[in-house]
């Protein structure tokens, strides 16, 4: 696909590894101790994996460690996996909600907490599923950044 291209090296080992093992972020997570999203982000080269994260990896997907120091080593290029504006549906939708309810968050959070941003560094978010009465099911996303107020100079 497109997004290949924009992978590290060690996309296709991660990935081939999960597949073979056939399972999922959720329990990769479980066994590092981290979220499944900072796990994913892991393996589509948008965060980096501690010396720990290293092990663990080695350990619940059968690669050899070293390859994983050798792949993982450095710091991630974040941000190079996505075309501006997205072209994947789910991702456009995620782009959409920015674009149609930023300001409302924006006008929310001035409110809340005043003049600053919500950083994206000191930052945690998961996914959760939650099935209503009626069988629908609905995607819950958590955004966690610290609150950074804006310097005056």
């Amino acid at each position: 696909t497109a997004l290949v291209h924009r992978l590290p090296a060690s996309s296709p080992t991660l990935f081939e590894a999960k597949a073979k093992k056939n399972i999922t972020f959720e329990t990769i997570a479980k066994e590092l101790g981290r979220e499944e999203v900072a796990v994913a982000a892991i393996f589509y080269g948008q965060a980096r994996a501690s010396p720990e994260d290293f092990q663990k990896l080695s350990s619940v997907l059968g690669i050899q460690q070293s390859t994983l120091e050798q792949q993982l080593q450095g710091f991630p290029d974040r941000g190079r996996t996505v075309d501006m504006p997205p072209k994947e549906p789910l991702i456009y939708r995620l782009f959409e909600i920015v674009q149609n309810y930023g300001y409302a968050y924006k006008a929310v959070l001035n409110e809340k907490f005043g003049d600053g941003i919500m950083s994206a560094i000191a930052f945690s978010t998961k996914v959760e599923k939650e099935t209503d009465k009626d069988g629908n099911n609905w995607a819950i996303i958590t955004l966690r950044g610290k609150w950074l107020p804006y310097s005056r100079f």
